[in-house]
């Protein structure tokens, strides 16, 4: 394990769920915590020792420029150790039907603001031979059906955390990927009301095709936030990810996540989807 000495993390997302508990975690770690949040009326809960509350919303560059400026001026001149991008949305709907505003949005919280943040921490980070991880889902690595959206943007995320592994291997920025199952979070509830939202827009048509897919989709949400494992597991993984001194590349968090990623390296793709299917209850 590395000294943690006196250094930053930055974590994004940490008004609520895995973000809170992130923050927190490192902070007992000894870090000086940089915790994002997008309102200034949640700085109160996120604050605390160690914690350092910061207007960060990943799609608004001015935001991520004052952050930068932040650490670059720091007044202890502490280097920084880690960044933890965590901000994340999920948008919830069969394919055919998800409005592409919705998509837009997905994509541009979940991948595109994800990479506004490596841009433009990476030089910072290669200066303080710190790191980056990453809050995936095992929803990156299986899509079921309804969760087309979400998926494809934790899909894009693990594409760019691999490449951005490789290219900057060479020059000694670990990069790490975290693949939670189901959380017992917000995430799912803000899910589930996005669901219904969209579910409205649907013509009859879709409704007789989805309403069925539609209310297996909340259903799962509902039983993932309240049997998920607690925020706190994954923290501590990512705890361990910051810092080892040699980080694994992946790491998963629950048991769901463990049994779903290695269940997608040997099954053939039509008895996975029926395997799915039956887990949805969908006939």
């Amino acid at each position: 394990m590395r000294s943690k000495g006196n250094e930053l993390v930055v974590v994004t997302g940490t008004s609520s769920g895995i973000g809170r508990a992130t923050a927190k975690r490192l902070a007992d770690d000894g870090f000086h915590v940089l915790a994002g949040i997008r309102r200034a009326e949640d700085a109160e809960k996120a604050a605390g020792k160690n914690i350092e509350p910061v207007i960060l919303d990943v799609t608004q560059s001015d935001t991520i420029e004052a952050l930068t400026t932040r650490i670059a001026t720091d007044p202890q001149r502490r280097p920084l150790r880690a960044v933890v991008n965590n901000a994340g949305i999920a948008v919830n709907a069969p394919v055919e039907m998800a409005p592409l505003e919705e998509w837009r949005r997905q994509l541009e919280v979940g991948v595109i603001g994800q990479i506004a943040m490596i841009q433009a921490l990476v030089p910072i980070l290669l200066q303080s031979g710190g790191r980056i991880v990453n809050i995936g889902s095992v929803g990156g690595r299986i899509a079921m059906a309804g969760f087309g959206p979400y998926s494809a943007a934790k899909f894009a995320l693990e594409a760019v955390t691999d490449s951005l592994r490789r290219e900057m291997e060479p020059f000694g920025l670990k990069v790490v990927m975290i693949t939670p199952g189901a959380v017992s979070t917000g995430l799912s509830a803000h899910g589930t009301a996005t669901a219904n939202r969209l579910a409205a827009l649907m013509t009859p048509e879709q409704h007789e095709r989805h309403d069925g897919l539609v209310d297996a989709v909340i259903g799962l949400a509902d039983a993932w936030s309240r049997d998920g494992i607690r925020p706190e597991r994954v923290a501590a993984i990512v705890s361990r990810a910051v810092l080892a001194l040699r980080p694994r590349t992946r790491y998963t968090a629950g048991p769901d996540a463990a049994l779903l990623t290695g269940m997608i390296r040997f099954l053939p793709d039509r008895l996975l989807d029926g395997m799915l299917r039956r887990h949805m209850k969908l006939q």
